[in-house]
């Protein structure tokens, strides 16, 4: 397996990207991380094994992990924007996409603006309205289980701290992740119901999103599928190898 890494400007960013994996025939897969995260903290666990069979395209978004933070808001539609911008610097015409979380919602946005980029998309734990969340996820002075915990925020940081070109902006990075993530959502039922791509939705029984919302966005998107893992919060949803990668495999194909 090969791994390389790199920069791209595109939109004001010097965007940080891995290459790993050989050119295989299939379509290479794009791997977008969630919030706060980097490549190797939302994909490390499943990234060997993906990028086995296919070439991998992961990025780290503005402000995360090596990309720096510019003077720009973090949004779902700019952070869709760089990412179709570093396809085009690539070459990549289309592609498929699995993104997690934060990078649900970018890959989403990919999917409704620019729906000849993608092949296949895994959405997450991903949401398309605010109130797919549950409420004591959205209040921070909940001690709520479905929440990361001391030390996933600790880890967080300690990955911030050993990458980033500014280690000291962690807190205002912090912030404006939080900005982001309780925006409003840029799609409708119809934006879903119009999807061409193939997906599948993932997402854990004790996540940051209801099931039933999932199911709802099961129902409005064409040819989707929904797994729910059990015994499973958001920030283990990634690494629960042993019952995600055969979905992956035979989703992806």
């Amino acid at each position: 397996m090969t791994s390389t890494s790199a920069y791209v400007k595109v939109n004001g960013l010097e965007m940080y990207y891995e290459l790993h994996g050989a050119d295989s025939g299939h379509r290479p897969l794009v791997l977008l991380h969630g919030g706060v995260l980097t490549i190797g903290l939302s994909f490390g666990a499943v990234l060997p094994a993906l990028a086995a069979a296919r070439r991998v395209v992961a990025p780290e978004l503005q402000g995360h992990g090596h990309t720096a933070d510019i003077e720009r808001e973090m949004s779902v539609p700019g952070l869709a924007s760089d990412v179709v911008g570093l396809l085009d610097g690539l070459g990549i015409d289309r592609a498929d996409f699995l993104g997690f979380s934060l990078g649900g919602l970018t890959a989403l946005e990919v999917a409704v603006r620019h729906p000849e980029r993608v092949g296949r998309l895994v959405l997450a734990a991903t949401h398309y309205r605010q109130d797919g969340y549950y409420e004591e996820v959205r209040d921070p002075e909940y001690a709520s289980p479905r929440l990361p915990s001391p030390a996933d925020f600790q880890e967080m940081a300690d990955a911030y701290a050993a990458v980033a070109p500014d280690p000291g902006h962690f807190a205002d990075f912090m912030a404006k992740c939080g900005t982001a993530a309780h925006a409003p959502l840029p799609w409708t039922a119809d934006d879903l119901r119009g999807l061409a791509a193939p997906t599948l939705l993932v997402l854990g029984d004790t996540d940051f999103l209801r099931v039933e919302h999932a199911a709802e966005m099961r129902d409005l998107i064409p040819d989707a599928r929904l797994a729910v893992l059990p015994a499973t919060t958001h920030m283990a949803l990634m690494r629960r190898t042993e019952l995600l990668l055969p979905m992956l495999e035979e989703f992806l194909g």
